[in-house]
């Protein structure tokens, strides 16, 4: 066997192991290497744990989106109704008033008509009773043709109107 530094260093290596392993430097440092194990190990479980809370929330969030949006939708919607309700209610009432507006001027239109018709009689009633009274008197000269003219005129007139 040769023995060179080789050697020696060798077996400066085996007795060092050998003292390191006898005074427990390799137990601390599995206990250090388990202990940040099994920290490491808490950690990835607590990041798990994080993460389906994250992803809870997310659906829940995605549940309350999706919610707001279709009552939004129901606003829209009813909005609509609501607003296509006032417009079929105003154009209800608009022809009402049209209509009764129409009515209302055609009563007018029959009214001013009738009393035309109501003033030309009178008028015409008017100018046949005088042009009846005046060819009456000059037919009657006298005191009972002016009395009699007089009672015809009132009766006629009464009649007339």
């Amino acid at each position: 066997m040769h023995i060179d530094a080789t050697f020696f260093a060798l077996v400066a290596l085996i007795i060092f192991l050998a003292v390191a392993a006898y005074a427990g430097a390799f137990r601390s440092m599995g206990a250090g290497l388990d202990a940040r194990a099994q920290r490491i190990q808490k950690d990835l479980d607590e990041a798990a744990t994080l993460r389906k809370e994250a992803e809870a929330l997310l659906a829940e969030y995605k549940q309350k989106r999706a919610a707001a949006e279709k009552e939004a939708e129901d606003i829209v919607a009813q909005a609509k109704a609501s607003a296509e309700e006032y417009a079929s209610e105003t154009r209800r009432k608009l022809a009402e008033s049209i209509e009764r507006r129409t009515l209302q001027a055609e009563q007018k239109i029959a009214q001013a008509e009738a009393t035309a018709i109501k003033d030309v009689r009178s008028a015409v009633a008017d100018v046949a009773i005088a042009a009846a009274a005046a060819l009456t008197a000059e037919q009657l000269k006298g005191g009972k043709g002016a009395d009699l003219i007089v009672e015809s005129i009132a009766a006629v007139r009464s009649r007339l109107n």
